[in-house]
């Protein structure tokens, strides 16, 4: 039987190489014939014995000028209880379980399985640089973090959440090898330029080389390497390269993967003479990826990864139906650090306030922290310089570094803070523990009750600090975030009376405690910013469930933080609706003419 592609397929594939090349084609359509005969997608997201049902979900029939959507696009495909935990698949150690299975155990034993239903593990297999992101095989786990079998037992109790590495792999990987050997199959698996050529415009992350030089059976060859030496780009004008991690990506979504993380993949398309970021091609490609795991895998989540300025990053949602169904909130995390830290929340207010998604299919993918820096470009246009100035003076005055990037100019410009989310917060060498706790616990409650997914940091959730004895012994400024526990250490210091760490991880089981039991908190549910708050620390906002919510709990939530270090008080006029209580204290509020405020209190009202 002569398999084939649909007509969907077959224009992505025209979009990125201007024809469908044959080998692609056949590929593709062996892949698409193994797709379900029913496009019901309830197995996608596991319903777990241990944690509630996920969403219900359900074909969506609508089309739109941009190209129609398929028949196996589900509308709902998240709810209020989907929070996300952001980790290391060694982050937990013990003396008895590979390290997969010692954190599993940590999360069940701490009870952390009724408040998070998604662990998403950074990459986990054999990786020879980058803590797992220079991958030398895409479809083996690490052996000294255990195996599929143990992944799997974690799904048991949690949804997962993979990284597809797919701008480069390891120069270790056999692709790569058999590239340097002349390998005729693998001569145009790397991406290659002339040194002499003009590549000043490309966009870099970060202050490297661009071309590494490399020997082959055919002499010497300068490779792209965006990211390190050791991290060679893949070339996706070779039609194989774009099927064999296609492939991948399927293989990720049947081993168990609900949302799967496209990492890097702004600079997946490379074109000399261009900026080679978010090129037509790199964005046809996501459509083609999202569009085949709509067929194969149905009900899988894509999440671009794009640490770029915010209107950039929204643009991989496409029309709303065909490319990402989650982006990152990349502006957050440095737009919450300025508020707490100048006492100023207008331009954190007006953000929100501009925050719009273009279908019910997509979501924001909200955080703070996670295992790299907090990126600057995405404040750029957004907060003035000498605001982006101030944190950088505060990064580094709390203990963390400031990661650089090359301009086209040759000059640098600060790209990312290296510090955790914690120590950012506040300088515990003059705040007391409780107070420490406070302020970053009021990021978190914004952060947590923003429309959208959010996921936390393993290190966010424990109160880590800075890891300074890492970065001296690495000589890498990111590994400040990045300390791995063993669990009598981990254990010892959550248990610790009155300590940060303690203080941070009891708030935070309270927030999702409370999260879990409130339906305004779907992603789904639109967010009103309150206008007629003041700036000047405050910021509020509104989740009104919609008419077709199914838990019979309509309630508004309103949401009201202070962000700032002096009391304040909320005049009842400048909120849209009526609150009795404050489900985070208990608080009741239904006869005060003015909500009182703590300094770094937030309010979760009904």
């Amino acid at each position: 039987m002569t398999l084939s592609i649909d007509s969907v397929t077959h224009r992505y594939l025209e979009q990125i190489y201007g024809t469908a090349p044959p080998q692609l084609v056949d590929g593709l359509a062996a892949l698409l014939a193994t797709a379900p005969d029913s496009a019901t997608v309830g197995d996608a997201s596991a319903a777990h014995s241990d944690v509630a049902s996920p969403p219900e979900r359900v074909a969506d029939p609508t089309s739109s000028p941009a190209g129609p959507v398929t028949s196996a696009a589900p509308t709902r495909l998240w709810d209020h209880r989907d929070v996300v935990l952001i980790t290391y698949g060694d982050q937990v150690r013990d003396d008895r379980h590979p390290p997969i299975e010692a954190q599993r155990q940590f999360l069940v034993d701490r009870n952390l399985h009724d408040l998070i239903r998604c662990v998403h593990f950074l990459p986990f297999c054999p990786s020879t640089s980058d803590d797992g992101f220079s991958v030398a095989d895409y479809l083996a786990v690490d052996p000294e973090l255990g195996d599929w079998d143990d992944l799997a037992r974690m799904s048991e109790s949690f949804d997962l959440m993979f990284d597809l590495v797919l701008n480069h792999s390891s120069q270790r990987h056999a692709w790569f090898q058999r590239f340097l050997e002349g390998d005729p199959d693998h001569a145009n698996f790397y991406v290659t330029a002339d040194p002499a050529a003009d590549l000043r415009d490309v966009v870099r992350p970060r202050s490297l080389p661009l071309l590494t030089a490399f020997e082959t059976a055919g002499g010497t060859r300068h490779v792209w390497t965006t990211f390190s030496p050791d991290q060679v780009d893949l070339n996706y004008a070779n039609p194989k390269v774009l099927l064999a991690m296609i492939e991948t990506l399927v293989q990720y979504a049947r081993r168990g993967a609900r949302i799967i993380r496209l990492d890097a993949i702004a600079f997946l398309w490379k074109q000399p003479g261009t900026n080679c970021i978010h090129l037509p091609q790199t964005h046809a490609s996501v459509k083609l990826m999202r569009h085949v795991l709509d067929q194969v895998v149905p009900g899988t989540l894509v999440l671009t990864e794009t640490n770029v300025p915010h209107l950039e990053n929204l643009s991989y949602f496409g029309n709303g139906y065909d490319e990402a169904h989650m982006v990152y909130q990349f502006s957050l995390p440095p737009l919450l650090l300025d508020a707490i830290h100048s006492g100023q929340t207008e331009v954190l207010r007006d953000w929100l306030d501009s925050l719009e998604l273009p279908s019910e299919q997509t979501t924001f993918f909200n955080f703070t922290a996670s295992h790299d820096g907090i990126g600057l470009r995405p404040v750029e246009g957004l907060l003035p310089p000498e605001r982006i100035a101030a944190l950088v003076e505060m990064a580094q005055r709390h203990g963390g570094e400031v990661g650089m990037r090359a301009q086209a100019d040759g000059s640098q410009s600060p790209y990312e803070l290296n510090i955790t989310y914690v120590d950012a917060v506040a300088d515990r060498q003059t705040v007391s523990p409780p107070e420490h706790a406070r302020r970053f616990l009021a990021t978190q409650a914004v952060m947590l009750a923003m429309q959208g997914m959010p996921a936390i940091y393993f290190h966010s959730l424990v109160g880590s600090s800075n890891d300074l004895q890492a970065v001296q012994q690495s000589g890498i400024p990111r590994r400040i975030n990045r300390h791995k526990y063993t669990r009598g250490e981990l254990d010892a210091a959550l248990d610790a009376s009155d300590s940060l760490q303690r203080l941070v991880f009891d708030g935070y089981r309270k927030l999702l405690q409370t999260r879990r039991q409130l339906p305004a908190m779907d992603p789904s549910v639109p967010m009103e910013v309150l206008r007629d708050i003041p700036g000047d620390g405050m910021v509020g906002f509104v989740r009104r469930p919609l008419e077709d919510a199914r838990s019979d709990d309509r309630r508004p939530l309103v949401v009201l933080a202070n962000l700032s270090d002096r009391p304040r008080h909320v005049d009842r006029s400048w909120l849209v609706d009526e609150v009795t209580e404050d489900v985070l204290s208990g608080d009741s509020l239904a006869t005060a003419d003015a909500i009182p405020m703590r300094p770094f209190q937030v309010r979760w009202l009904f």
